[in-house]
C-alpha cells in the first residue's frame, strides 16, 4: 500500500480514487476547494484545500499526488505548482497499452482504453472509458479524450484540448491547442488552435 493525495474531489476524482485503490494505493485522501464544507468524497476523506501552501508542502515532501481535476487548464496550473512531487500514472488493469506506446506523468487511463503502437501520450492526460488511440497518435499535455472517442492512426491533439464523448477523428488529422470537439462529431479536417467544432462532418461553431 502506498499513500496518495488527490487534488480535486469531483466526479473525476472519484474515478481516480477508485482506480488508485484497485492499483493498491492507500490510504487515499483528497484536497478540494470545497473543504471544510466537504469532508468526504464518497468513502475517501477530504482533508484540506489545495492552496499554494498545501501544494508546496506536498511538492517538498516528494509524496505521490494525482491531480484529479477535470478542467484541462486548471489541471495544468495545479500540476505546475507540484514540481518535485511524485505524479504516478493510473492505468486500469483492463486497458490495452502497447509496449511501444509512451505514457506521460500524471496521466489516467480508465477501463477499456486501447492505446496502440508508437502512440505518445503527454503529461496529465485523461484517457476516459473505452476510448481508442491508434498507432502513431500524439496526445499533448493536459488533453481530455472522452469516453468512446476513436482516434484513427497518426492523429495529433494539441495541449489542453477536449474531445467530446463518442467523437471520431479521421487518420492523420491535426487538432490544435485549446480545441473543443463536440460530442459525436466526426472530424475529417484539421482543426485550428482555439476552435470549437461540432457535427457530422465537424464544422466550426
Amino acid at each position: 500500500m502506498k499513500y496518495l493525495t488527490l487534488v480535486g474531489a469531483g466526479g473525476h476524482g472519484r474515478i481516480a480514487a477508485d482506480l488508485a485503490a484497485v492499483l493498491g494505493y492507500g490510504p487515499i485522501e483528497f484536497l478540494d476547494k470545497n473543504w471544510p464544507d466537504m469532508q468526504k468524497n464518497e468513502i475517501w476523506p477530504v482533508i484540506g484545500k489545495p492552496d499554494e501552501a498545501a501544494l508546496a508542502k506536498i511538492a517538498q515532501s516528494a509524496a505521490d499526488v494525482f491531480v484529479s481535476v477535470g478542467d484541462n487548464r486548471a489541471r495544468q496550473q495545479i500540476s505546475q505548482i507540484l514540481t518535485g512531487a511524485g505524479k504516478p500514472c493510473l492505468i486500469h488493469p483492463s486497458a490495452n497499452i502497447s509496449p511501444n506506446a509512451k505514457i506521460g506523468d500524471g496521466t489516467i487511463v480508465v477501463a477499456g482504453v486501447a492505446v496502440n503502437c508508437f502512440a505518445t501520450i503527454g503529461d496529465g492526460v485523461i484517457l476516459n472509458t473505452a476510448c481508442t488511440v491508434d498507432h502513431d497518435c500524439r496526445i499533448d499535455d493536459f488533453v481530455h479524450i472522452s469516453p468512446g472517442v476513436n482516434l484513427a492512426g497518426n492523429v495529433s491533439v494539441g495541449a489542453r484540448s477536449w474531445v467530446g464523448i463518442g467523437a471520431i477523428v479521421k487518420e492523420g488529422i491535426v487538432i490544435g491547442r485549446d480545441v473543443m470537439i463536440g460530442a459525436g462529431a466526426v472530424v475529417v479536417n484539421d482543426v485550428a488552435d482555439g476552435s470549437k467544432v461540432v457535427g457530422v462532418p465537424a464544422r466550426a461553431m
